[in-house]
């Protein structure tokens, strides 16, 4: 266990390098900036620990507000963003990732890439080149990628959909340090259909079924708790 002060030291540090990448990479231009100032401010009020399991990504994140009855059991910084892409992503990494040193980086998004007009070959290259910025600071913590999800309001983009998943996962099989999670066939009914039961009432994002579903699917690659549950 560290000792008190070593622990001190390191949410410092935290603070510090989240405070670099602030002076050096702030974009007031960006619709998102004031999504991700945000979360460094709740950071600063109250440095978040290091070594969790970090969640980013698109709304499916950041609209799951039972995330910690879902997972008590885990350690989760949560930082979705509604309507985040790939790409943009990929322009925050160094704020909204890389500062929280996380042990395990899970991602959903791609899906607003694809609905916005992108290929599976522009998501998969926004994907590497996410990869390899992590991976140049933070060499060795397993990425895992969510699989784009069969919302029965986008069902109309489900080829496009399969297709950015297929060469996705494609690519990870190969990696290391890369994980596929496949929520896909899981949504759908024996016809091949989406599921009624696992979403709100846009049709696009899930309910407390689809999250729980999720949880199911994805608690392996977890590894062991690290908290204790009452």
């Amino acid at each position: 266990m560290k000792s008190p002060s070593r622990q001190c030291l390191a949410l410092v540090a935290a603070l510090v390098l989240a405070g670099e990448s602030n002076a050096q990479n702030a974009d007031p231009d960006h619709r998102f900036e004031k999504n991700v100032l945000a979360y460094e401010a709740s950071d600063k009020a109250l440095a978040p620990p290091q070594g969790a399991i970090l969640l980013t990504g698109d709304s499916q994140f950041f609209r799951w507000k039972t995330l910690r009855e879902d997972l008590p059991e885990y350690t989760i910084i949560n930082r979705g963003v509604d309507s985040f892409q790939l790409t943009d992503l990929l322009h925050f990494t160094d704020r909204l990732v890389l500062p929280y040193r996380p042990r395990l980086i899970i991602l959903h998004v791609g899906g607003n890439d694809v609905h916005n007009g992108r290929d599976a070959g522009q998501v998969l290259a926004d994907f590497q080149a996410f990869v390899a910025k992590v991976h140049a600071r933070l060499p060795g913590v397993p990425i895992a990628f969510t699989s784009l999800t069969p919302g029965p309001g986008r069902w109309d983009e489900a080829a496009r959909r399969t297709e950015t998943n297929r060469v996705i996962k494609d690519y990870i099989t190969h990696q290391p340090n890369l994980h596929f999670i496949d929520l896909w066939d899981a949504m759908l009914t024996p016809e091949g259909k989406p599921r009624d039961d696992l979403w709100v009432d846009d049709r696009v994002h899930p309910n407390h079924a689809g999250y729980l579903l999720r949880v199911k699917i994805m608690r392996p690659l977890l590894g062991e708790p690290d908290r204790k549950i009452p």
